[in-house]
């Protein structure tokens, strides 16, 4: 399945029905008088976010979505029926977005959530329900409603735990298969990884996290170099982020800072994520090399420098138990934070 997180849709909700102007007319009934029924409801438009889906490819071949329109008004005191909604089913992490690409309208973030994107038009009133004591006999009656009609723009973002960075062949494709069952296109070439994948990482008794695959950024990508930084906002709902550097290479002290360049200028508060330094592909380089490069990034990494072969899986399995200690203690301070805000930003800190 084709990879798409980005998509312009065009809906539209329906119309209402237009009332009808009807009179009673029955032998040997003397009185008849107005019975014109009210138009249907037009339809509705609504975006629900569902479990099992991954991509907006769905709406790389049909972006017009229209709801049914309301049906007439009909004698006899008959009311139309509703029109039909349309339901647009999007993956978990969706954000709905208005026509310009900026502000944020919805934010789908958990299976079963649902927002209204248009409200169809109401049904217009029949002639029945115009009538009074003076003006029993009206020959009028109210035409639907207008329906919403706008451009939106889908945009995904990836529900991870942690997410993967690095330059392009860093390892990181080799460490999520390494460590999940995601079967991720590997070769010995760069940006092998086009778009981002998922894996589900067991770390025993139950316990488990989602791990994100992001392409590699190199130096530039916020200004269109290579394919861009765009799929960095796969990573922005990360509770911590897995930076790897190829022990291997060149020089890993000017890779990591060129990723961290390209995170502080995308923004979106990615360089102050909790950060987990990892030297991979430990089995390229010698015993003595390691220390040397753990010597040069001291200063920069938060906390120790993990160093991992995910070809021999050398010091993965600890490495992993981090990773998921690092996600707890975020969740955990997002949840205190929260908490602490729903009671009026009280600081617990302070007791008299």
């Amino acid at each position: 399945m084709k990879f798409l997180d980005q998509v312009k849709v065009f809906i539209a909700s329906g119309y209402g029905g237009p009332g009808c102007v009807s009179f009673r007319r029955e032998k040997y009934v003397e009185f008849g008088g107005p019975d014109g029924g009210d138009g249907g409801k037009g339809g509705d438009v609504w975006a629900e976010a569902v479990d099992g889906l991954n991509t907006l490819i769905d709406y790389r071949y049909k972006q017009h979505f229209k709801a049914q329109r309301g049906i007439n008004g009909a004698g006899a005191n008959r009311t139309g029926a509703d029109g039909e909604d349309v339901v647009l089913k999007v993956p978990v992490g969706t954000q709905i977005l208005d026509e310009n690409n900026e502000e944020v309208l919805a934010d789908l973030t958990e299976a079963g959530m649902k927002v209204l994107l248009a409200r169809g038009g109401r049904g217009g009133k029949g002639n029945a329900h115009f009538k009074t004591s003076r003006q029993q006999a009206p020959r009028h009656a109210q035409p639907g409603e207008e329906g919403e009609e706008r451009w939106l723009w889908l945009r995904l973002k990836l529900i991870a735990d942690a997410g993967l960075i690095g330059l392009p062949n860093a390892g990181k494709s080799t460490f999520l298969s390494a460590c999940s069952r995601a079967n991720p296109k590997i070769a010995a070439y760069p940006f092998t990884t086009l778009h981002p994948n998922l894996g589900v990482v067991d770390t025993g008794e139950g316990k488990r996290f989602v791990l994100a695959d992001i392409p590699g950024l190199i130096e530039g990508a916020h200004e269109g170099a290579g394919i861009g930084d765009r799929f960095l906002g796969h990573i922005e709902r990360c509770a911590t982020l897995v930076h790897l550097v190829d022990a291997g290479g060149e020089d890993p002290v000017a890779a990591y800072d060129v990723v961290r360049g390209e995170l502080e200028a995308y923004g979106a508060g990615l360089t102050e994520k909790p950060e987990i330094l990892v030297l991979s592909k430990m089995e390229t380089v010698s015993s003595e090399r390691l220390e040397e490069l753990k010597a040069e990034l001291a200063g920069l990494a938060d906390g120790d420098i993990a160093v991992v072969s995910a070809v021999t899986g050398e010091n993965m399995r600890p490495l992993l138990y981090r990773i998921e200690a690092a996600i707890e203690g975020k969740r955990a301070a997002d949840k205190a934070e929260a908490e602490r805000l729903a009671r009026g930003g009280e600081d617990d800190s302070w007791a008299p």
